[in-house]
This record gives C-alpha cells, structure tokens and sequence, in this order.
C-alpha cells in the first residue's frame, strides 16, 4: 500500500514505514514558540531540569504578537524569551522582524521536515512539503529536549482543484470556500493534501494562505508537493541545496476524497463569529465596515500586497474606515517599500504597521470599539479575536478588503 505525503515525512522520521492510525515516537527538526506561548513553554522546559536543548540552532523563539509591546506585563514575557535565549543558545526573531509563520517559511523550514510550534497555524509550512503541525506548550517543551514528540499518523483527504480562478479570486476565497463546505470540525485531526491542475499553477505565496488555514477545518496539517516552484523560493531564499522531492504514492490510501471547480468559487467571507460561517461577498454588501485589516501570517505577504496597492492606487480610503496594513515580515515590508507599495498605501490614508502580528489577536494595535465591524485578511473571526467581545470580524481575501476600504462596506466592485 503506498503512502501520503504525511505517512512518508513521519515515516523518514520514525524509522519505520508508518500508516494512518498508528501512534509513533518520531525526530524533530526545528521546534518554534512565541511570545504568547513561549513563557509556557520555558517554564516548563526548566521543569524537565534539562541543562541543554537538544538542538538550539533549530529551536527558534518569536516576539511577534506583541511586537512591540504594549504594556509591561508583556515586556516581561519577552524578557523570559530574551533570558532563554542567551541562556541556552536559542535563536532570537526580535521585534519588527515579522509573524513567527513568515519568518519559518523564509528562513528555517525545509521539504521533508517535522516542526512543531506553540501555535495553531504553525501548519503554514505544510506549503513547502513539511510536516508542520501546532502542539501545546508542554509538548514544545519536551520537543526542545529531547528532539522527538510523539503522535498520531494522521489520516488524509485529498482535495483536488481543477480549473481556472475567475480575475480577482484566489487561494484565500478557495480556502474559505473548503472550510464552509466541511465545516470547522470537518477535518479534525486530519491532514489535508492539495492537488490538481490549479494548485500546479499557483505560487507559493497563495499555498502558504491555503495551508495556514488547513487548521481552521480541524486538521492536524496542510500538505503540498514540492515542485519547481517550491525549488524557485528556496533559491530565492538561500536554500536550494535543501530542497527534496516530496510526492504522495499513486496508490496512497485516502480516508476521503474532495474535488472542487476553481471555476466555480466566487469571492467568499467568513462571517461572525466562526470561519465556517461562509457567505459571497456579493451578498454583504449590506455591511458597514469600521476598520479593514490587511496583514497576519495568512494574507500579509508581497503578493498580498501588491494586489492592494493596484486597487487602492488612486483612490482613498473611505471616510470613517480605519485601514490598517502590516507586512508579515521586515523583508517584506523592504520589499514593499522598494516597489513604492508603502507610498500608495499612505496616498490612500492607510495606517502602516510595524511587521508581526498586529491586531491579529487582539493584544494591540487596532483593537475594536463596541459594536464595530472589521474586515481582516487574517485567519479567525472568534468572538473576542480582535480584543473585544462586542466587535464582529469578517475574514476576506485582500482583493475585497482593499475594495471594501474604499466603498465603507463589504463589496468585490468599487463604485
């Protein structure tokens, strides 16, 4: 019986051949954490009574969500991550230098490896063939100490996309489209595998949106196949000698199996407050926004960007709407800067962010008012997401974020 991408990584990592349903001990390659998660997890590494990581050159430590920090109970967590880090030799991502997911994809994460982070949307690395998955604090913690965690093999759907994107649709309206069709629960514990012509053809930043949100339906991983444009970003980022070829057996067993017509997905939106509530954004025209967010580990790349500069050139941000722009990385943010990206962005009346999370988890940095809605690229829309229980958050592509901040309402058409 052949194998899927999950069963082959963990196989390479158990020294076994692994199937789905099996519990294993398997070999870690890098072990992440960030500043909400990472004070956790230091403690309860020091509980272990370990006097060394096991790894600490691939054992990264992230100040990202509060970056910088807003008030001084924070400061104090990042100064425990500060400590560690000089303490055990550690690698440090500081303030300003991006989310924790963009910053494992440009710089640490290879084909074929196991991370595990202190994070739900560690699986954002499944898009370069790595077996990414979040686990609890405890769990990172051991896995800093001794380079193995154990698991479930997961079982696997495979989802097949066939077809062309109409203009203006992408990975983020294919993703919520998946995610209202099975529903939040629909993949629990799973891993889900994306193939199809139309996968073929994207780029990676648009696998990176997808497999980020794997999480949002339950799954334990979001899993792509390394290809050539897989060993073109790595080359862009100083890392083609780590590419590996990581394909999925012909005769792999899959638990279940999903074809969707790109053709066919239109401009989709998560409404409050769970991801799953899907409608078209056609449909909400109705809906005042306050404030529009483009940034956050799922949307806030290069190609995000590009993408909102083209709409927002030449027009302003409608009165009363508050629009917040982050690049997910500094290399990013450099990158826009150099494409004069920055510059429409402010000719517009947008508010640029320092790169990280921003207001992503409603720590700082564009917390809702009472009763105000906010149109955000990013991932979840829970009550509470955006630092207040009386707000309401729609998640959208930056396609209709960028037009939404021009017309003050939920629309995929400037008027």
């Amino acid at each position: 019986m052949g194998q899927t991408l999950a069963e082959k990584i963990i196989s390479n990592h158990a020294d076994h051949i692994v199937h789905s349903g099996e519990l294993v001990i398997a070999n870690i390659d890098i072990c992440a954490v960030q500043d909400g998660t990472g004070p956790l997890t230091v403690e309860e590494f020091k509980k272990l009574g370990k006097d060394r990581l096991y790894n600490p050159q691939r054992t990264i430590l992230f100040i990202d969500h509060a970056s910088p920090s807003p008030r001084k109970e924070l400061s104090n967590m990042h100064t425990v991550l500060r400590d560690f880090s000089k303490d055990y030799g550690a690698v440090l991502s500081e303030v300003g230098s991006g989310v924790c997911h963009q910053r494992l994809i440009e710089t640490f994460v290879n084909p074929g490896e196991i991370l595990i982070g202190a994070d739900s949307h560690t699986c954002t690395s499944g898009a370069l063939g790595a077996f990414a998955t979040g686990m609890g604090s405890t769990d990172i913690a051991v896995g800093m100490a001794l380079g193995k965690t154990w698991l479930k093999v997961p079982a696997t759907f495979k989802i097949v996309v066939n077809g062309e994107f109409r203009k203006g649709i992408g990975a983020k309206d294919l993703i919520l489209h998946l995610i209202g069709m099975i529903g939040a629960d629909g993949a629990t514990y799973k891993a889900l595998e994306f193939h199809g012509q139309t996968i073929k053809n994207m780029e990676m930043a648009q696998r990176f949106t997808i497999a980020n949100m794997a999480v949002e339906a339950g799954a334990k991983c979001g899993l792509f196949e390394t290809d050539e444009k897989t060993l073109a970003y790595l080359k862009e980022k100083g890392r083609e000698d780590k590419f590996k070829e990581i394909k999925a057996d012909t005769d792999a067993e899959y638990e279940r199996i999903i074809e969707i017509d790109a053709s066919k997905i239109d401009h989709t939106v998560s409404c409050p407050h769970t991801v799953d509530n899907t409608k078209l954004a056609s449909e909400l025209n109705d809906i005042k926004v306050n404030q529009v967010y483009v940034g956050t580990c799922t949307n806030g790349r290069i190609e995000d960007l590009r993408v909102v500069a083209d709409i927002l050139k030449g027009h302003k941000v409608k009165d009363g709407v508050r629009m917040l722009i982050c690049p997910a990385s500094r290399d990013i943010y450099k990158q826009a800067l150099k494409e004069g990206l920055i510059e429409i962005f402010l000719d517009s009346n947008a508010t640029i962010l320092p790169p990280g999370c921003g207001p992503c988890v409603g720590i700082h940095a564009g917390i809702l008012a009472d009763g105000e809605v906010c149109l955000s690229t990013q991932n979840r829309n829970f009550i509470g997401r955006l630092g207040n229980t009386k707000g309401f958050i729609y998640l959208s592509s930056p396609y209709v974020a960028a037009i939404s901040a021009i017309n003050g309402y939920i629309s995929d058409k400037i008027v």
